[in-house]
């Protein structure tokens, strides 16, 4: 196990970028074929713990992102009545 692994510790409570290393790290460790087969499982378990939760915070920015965009366009947009005569 590398120091970026955090087994002990939610996924929820790791950022975004330690999340994703530790889950190259075990997927490094299952395509070298470097886990012990009584750890297989739990490392599996906690790859998709990770997934899941990436893709809970992918998917939560890109709703706090589409809300916004019809906001910024009305920022953005011309005043109507305000063309010159």
């Amino acid at each position: 196990m590398t120091d970026r692994e955090r087994p002990g510790v939610g996924v929820g409570e790791l950022s975004y970028e330690q999340a994703a290393a530790e889950l190259d790290a075990i997927i490094g460790e299952l395509d070298q074929g470097m886990v012990d087969v009584d750890a297989l499982e739990q490392r599996f378990r906690r790859a998709i713990d990770i997934v899941e939760e990436l893709d809970k915070r992918i998917r939560s920015a890109k709703e706090r992102v589409d809300a916004l965009i019809p906001r910024l366009d009305a920022i953005t947009e011309e005043p109507q009545g305000s063309e010159s005569q």
